[in-house]
């Protein structure tokens, strides 16, 4: 199973990614950690990426391909693999094409963003423990309170809605264009195009686990 997993921040790719990762025996490609271990191990694209991080720029799209393709190498690829959050735009999508990594699949979890917005901003954080509660779906039983400790429970700044908003509109603009690249590829029956599926993100987890599951069956 090769598979790209798509949707916007907080539709709960992550989640899922766990329950394929099991089912599949695959691992999931972080580009964040491959990176983070190529510039520990010094090897020449990690130095190559150093220099530019160091710089304060970007680090280039034949440089994360060349990390993916060389991760792609290890022996726990061989059942395949799993990208969550790459690629993240179209020029990262046709160097993957280009590099001959094949997918068999692109999965897109679907969820509103007004749903995103009422899960994230919910949210409810212990700091000691990383207990998380939400204030609608499970909350704590004294509003505010940490059930175990009886501490108060914060909002990380990530999860305030005006800053999910703004992680949305990102998304829309700069990330949602790789639906319409990838649907259309799927479409064209070209040879090497990967499988398009859509499942909706709302609901019991287990029920999005399954439906994920009987998508990657088709």
């Amino acid at each position: 199973m090769r598979l790209i997993l798509l949707g916007a921040p907080g539709a709960g790719k992550g989640t899922q990614a766990n329950f394929i990762k099991e089912k599949y025996n695959i691992p999931q490609i972080s580009t964040g950690d491959m990176l983070r271990a190529a510039i520990k191990e010094g090897t020449e694209l990690g130095l190559a990426a150093k220099k530019v991080m160091d710089l304060g720029g970007l680090v280039s799209d034949d440089i994360m391909i060349g990390l993916v393709k060389n991760r792609l190498q290890d022996a726990d690829c061989a059942n395949g693999y799993l990208f969550d959050g790459f690629p993240r735009t179209i020029a990262q999508a046709d160097a993957m094409k280009d590099a001959g990594i094949d997918v068999d699949y692109v999965l897109e979890i679907d969820v509103p963003d007004a749903s995103i917005i009422e899960r994230m901003d919910g949210r409810r954080s212990h700091p000691g423990s990383g207990r998380v509660y939400h204030t609608k779906f499970n909350p704590p039983k004294v509003d505010g309170i940490d059930d175990v400790t009886g501490e108060p429970l914060i909002q990380r700044d990530d999860d305030k809605a005006e800053t999910v908003k703004k992680r949305l509109d990102v998304y829309h603009n700069q990330t949602k264009v790789l639906l319409d690249y990838y649907n259309n590829w799927a479409q064209s029956g070209l040879p090497g195009a990967p499988k398009y599926r859509r499942i909706a993100g709302v609901g019991p987890v287990e029920q999005i686990r399954d439906s994920a599951f009987a998508a990657l069956a088709q």
